[in-house]
């Protein structure tokens, strides 16, 4: 009789218990955590990258992502093990076209639930392209606006360096003409003295009498 009632009090406890077991080893859920932090990265007209976060210390082996486009059941899904990546490479969508995303961890034990939904949209084509143009032209307009300076930069230095070498040229004239001056007037003495006459050996003038 005692064996039957403790057999009737705890029988919620083994059907709890039961359902537990089945669930983990159903592969369903396990013990994971959902992935955090689910973000679209990289977005082109036909790819993207998604990328995730999960919390420290889940013994997590690989991931399964689940894709599909907004408004429409069909699915795509990605299943990757033995790898600790963060990302993956969504591949082959349709530019201009809305999807929904979805991560979770996949463990030994099973598959953590999913993320949290992360709806994008692919950019058209010719948008891409027209926002790729004007970076173009950016770039080359920078690129000649550095070669310009570099351009006015050497003119700059070969004007300062022809007026430094003028200005050298005529300080040595002038000291060669400053060494010069005291020559000059000891011919111009010499001279001077030659050419006065006997009655006034300073070089005065003779004057004549009416």
């Amino acid at each position: 009789m005692g064996k039957q009632g403790f057999s009737a009090a705890t029988l919620p406890l083994l059907v709890l218990g039961s359902l537990t077991v089945s669930v983990s080893a159903g592969g369903k859920y396990s013990a994971l955590s959902a992935p955090l932090n689910v973000t679209i990265r990289e977005l082109e007209a036909n790819t993207a990258i998604v990328t995730w976060e999960i919390l420290e210390g889940d013994p997590v082996i690989g991931f399964a992502i689940t894709q599909q486009k907004k408004d429409v059941r069909m699915l795509r899904y990605i299943q990757e093990v033995n790898t600790t990546t963060r990302s993956c490479a969504l591949w082959d969508l349709e530019e201009d076209t809305e999807y929904i995303v979805h991560v979770q961890s996949v463990s030994m034990g099973g598959s953590s639930p999913p993320s949290d939904l992360v709806s994008f949209r692919t950019p058209r084509e010719s948008e891409k392209l027209a926002s790729t143009v004007p970076d173009q032209v950016n770039r080359e307009e920078m690129e000649q606006a550095v070669q310009l300076r570099v351009g006015e930069l050497i003119i700059i230095v070969v004007v300062l360096v022809m007026w430094a070498g003028v200005i050298l040229l005529f300080c040595r004239q002038y000291d060669i003409i400053k060494d010069n001056e005291p020559n000059n007037n000891k011919d111009k003495a010499k001279t001077s003295s030659e050419c006065s006459t006997p009655e006034h050996p300073q070089g005065g003038l003779l004057r004549s009498n009416l």
